[in-house]
């Protein structure tokens, strides 16, 4: 099934230089199955960025943040035999960690704080667009990988 997805989300870092980064149960399937990703979900009808940000890193993390910076949204546009299978579109703010206790949501899994140097050690185990939402963050360099 064709669908048109305004996703939302949140690179998050904590006062010690890591990053937050979640990966969801193999029984949720889709898109991003398998792969680490930033805490993020779909934008609600009538939800402002910020709200529906706020809201899945709550729903998905159990942790309150601050959205700091806006980023330079982008796309993805998945195609199968010629035809246009998902697009979604990707508005982040980078945030910092101000309150809560983490815990990863039933359909979440699993949740890690990673310091920033160590992310190129995990580079292929993230998920191709969180890798591009990454640099454009610049939590990492934009050249490598």
């Amino acid at each position: 099934m064709a669908e048109k997805v305004v996703a939302v989300g949140a690179v998050i870092e904590d006062g010690q230089g890591r990053v937050l980064l979640v990966k969801h149960v193999k029984e949720r399937g889709g898109f991003w199955q398998g792969k680490w990703i930033c805490p993020g979900g779909k934008l609600g009808f009538g939800e402002t960025i910020e709200e529906g940000i706020m809201r899945e890193v709550r729903e998905e993390t159990n942790l309150e943040i601050e959205l700091t910076v806006p980023l330079v949204p982008f796309e993805r546009i998945v195609k199968k035999g010629g035809q246009t299978t998902l697009h979604v579109v990707y508005i982040d703010y980078l945030a910092r960690l101000t309150g809560g206790e983490l815990k990863p949501a039933s359909d979440v899994g699993q949740a890690v704080w990673v310091r920033k140097e160590d992310l190129p050690g995990m580079w292929d185990e993230l998920h191709e667009d969180t890798r591009r939402l990454l640099k454009i963050a610049n939590i990492v360099p934009a050249g490598g990988n």
